[in-house]
């Protein structure tokens, strides 16, 4: 690479959508603070795509096709660039609506981090430090971050970042169905609510059983209890899953969203949940899960969604 040239860079962060979690914030260390859980990573995300000229003023610039400020992903750029020359541009595309439980936050986060730190010449480990903080303290989730570092089913045993989390990545086959019911739900007015943090946790359950039986099976009746008990959904999506599970099909809410995550468990019950949700005019999609989590390529290099 020519000294002083122009460096190009892009990253792609998978979304993911957590079944079932529990807050966990008391370690002295914020890397070790997030949650425990499951969810699944799904191959649909955000896409970063970067440009670092060292020769310019120094200067951040980031920028999205949802055409408003993303705090937390420029808080991951700015902790990486620090006061070092040169002007760094990155641009974020959102494959899944934000603010539905999908992960954006954390998944704009780590796509931004990594994509800064090829740029800056830093390692993975700072773009993963970087990404935790800003979600963390910018209220985006608990533990997002950690549970894209890998794909497939993932299971938060201990939280935080490596080495202080402990998450175990599963291969599991098919697809899922995503979908939306309403608006969205600003992840910072629950997670600042102490009362509803208590009731999450007492919701939990033994998340560690899951580990022992890694399958979607296992992870939707975690999930559908816990979304049975903490009772965040709004009677519109509770009425959608009810009408779902009558159709033979595990189906819990995508926390935190006014969404939902399904899996028909037949041909059959697969058919007459599409003929259904096409019916009733219901936003969703089929995606099946992640092979990998985050990562970044050099700028001539495509990443497909």
């Amino acid at each position: 690479m020519v000294v002083g040239a122009v460096r190009r860079a892009v990253a792609l962060a998978p979304s993911h959508v957590t079944g079932v979690f529990s807050p966990s914030v008391e370690s002295r260390d914020p890397r070790g603070r997030g949650s425990v859980g499951a969810g699944i990573v799904l191959d649909a995300g955000v896409r970063a795509i970067g440009r670092f000229d060292p020769a310019a003023r120094h200067g951040l610039r980031l920028t999205s096709d949802l055409g408003r400020r993303l705090e937390i992903s420029e808080d991951a750029a700015a902790h990486l660039l620090g006061d070092r020359r040169g002007r760094l541009e990155i641009h974020l595309l959102h494959t899944l609506p934000v603010g539905q439980g999908f992960g954006s936050s954390a998944a704009g986060a780590m796509a931004t981090a990594l994509v800064a730190a090829r740029l800056l010449g830093r390692p993975r480990s700072a773009a993963i430090q970087a990404a935790h903080l800003a979600d963390f303290f910018g209220r985006g989730g608990l533990g997002g971050v950690a549970a894209i570092l890998g794909g497939g089913l993932e299971i938060r045993l201990r939280p935080g970042i490596p080495p202080f989390g402990r998450i175990e990545h599963h291969p599991i086959a098919g697809s899922v169905l995503v979908g939306t019911v309403g608006r969205a739900l600003p992840s910072p007015s629950i997670l600042s609510r102490p009362r509803l943090l208590d009731r999450i946790r007492r919701s939990a359950g033994q998340i560690d059983q899951l580990a022992s039986r890694p399958t979607l099976e296992e992870f939707f009746r975690l999930s559908e209890r816990f979304t049975d008990r903490v009772q965040l959904a709004s009677p519109r999506l509770r009425a959608v899953i009810r009408s779902l599970r009558r159709r033979d099909t595990w189906a819990a809410q995508a926390m935190f969203g006014e969404s939902f995550i399904a899996l028909p468990r037949s041909r059959a019950a697969h058919r007459a949940v599409v003929d259904w949700l096409l019916d009733r005019d219901l936003a969703a999609v089929e995606l099946r899960p992640a092979r990998r989590g985050a990562f970044a390529a050099p700028g001539s290099v495509g990443l497909p969604l």
